[in-house]
């Protein structure tokens, strides 16, 4: 027998409240989940709902559904393909947390869509890369050349720090992860940025000189991070600690036994080992 997670914190909040017991209600949905995970009958599990990308967040969390049953709890892996689905699927309740975006993102997100979603810990770190299109190396693009970057704020902004280190433009002082294509000022190449949703930067490498993918959507593209990257983001650089890509929840249910069970799942040495193993640097652990 299985019971959604939101089911049972239903039952659970009713519960309480029938009992007179509000000032033990604060948990919310942590406390609810919690409950039926300890006292379920044998063979009983709670679902954890997860929208997530595919590659490789999919992939990590598949690694840990073992370690999530026998702590009673099964994993219900949703994957989206895109970067503002699994928010808005967070933030109505058909998800109990998701895993694919870094925190900047995230507050960023919030901010935009007036919704609350918060972090309860890194996974890990996916370096921003610069591929090549029809230029093979940095200093073979031509003037004028094209040049495309993910459209959304925080990672737009990372993608031009990260043409800036590589030399192709310069921003104004003080450029930072609100930086915009508006805050170039040199560009000796006369470069063309082309803003794309970033889940098409990739596809879209050979309309252009060279692409800032994001990592994810570098190895679904085939890829090979360590030996087709012209350049890329520090391993331990302050963008590791900034973009780590995170597990995000609602409020309310971030002290919940199952987020918890979620959290030490994926932040442990089976993972870290799994990540360290399978993306060869493309991704790199953050905990």
């Amino acid at each position: 027998m299985k019971k959604n997670l939101k089911s049972v914190l239903r039952f659970g909040v009713f519960a309480a409240a029938a009992l007179g017991l509000a000032a033990c209600g604060t948990g919310g949905k942590g406390e609810s989940s919690s409950e039926a995970a300890g006292s379920g009958s044998e063979g009983e599990k709670t679902v954890i709902t997860v929208g997530a990308s595919s590659t490789p967040h999919a992939e990590i969390l598949e690694q840990v559904k073992g370690d999530l049953a026998e702590k009673g709890f099964e994993l219900d892996v949703k994957v989206f393909d895109d970067y503002v689905l699994p928010n808005t699927a967070l933030n109505d309740g058909d998800l109990d947390a998701n895993f694919f975006q870094h925190l900047p993102y995230l507050e960023n997100f919030n901010k935009e869509h007036g919704i609350d979603l918060v972090s309860v810990g890194g996974i890990h770190f996916e370096p921003l890369g610069i591929y090549p299109g029809k230029s093979t190396s940095l200093d073979a693009i031509a003037k004028g050349g094209k040049v495309a970057i993910p459209n959304d704020a925080t990672n737009g902004a990372r993608a031009l720090l990260l043409l800036e280190a590589a030399g192709l433009i310069k921003l104004k002082e003080g450029a930072d992860i609100t930086s915009t294509p508006k805050d170039i000022v040199e560009n000796p190449k006369d470069l063309e940025i082309v803003e794309l949703d970033a889940a098409q930067v990739a596809r879209a490498v050979q309309d252009v000189d060279v692409a800032v993918i994001n990592a994810n959507y570098a190895l679904e593209a085939g890829f090979d991070v360590e030996k087709d990257a012209l350049q890329i983001e520090d391993k331990d650089s302050e963008a590791a600690q900034t973009y780590a890509n995170i597990i995000a929840v609602k409020p309310e249910n971030k002290d919940s036994e199952a987020i918890k069970a979620l959290l030490a799942a994926l932040q442990s040495e089976k993972v870290k080992t799994f990540i360290n193993d399978t993306y060869k640097g493309a991704v790199v652990p953050a905990f």
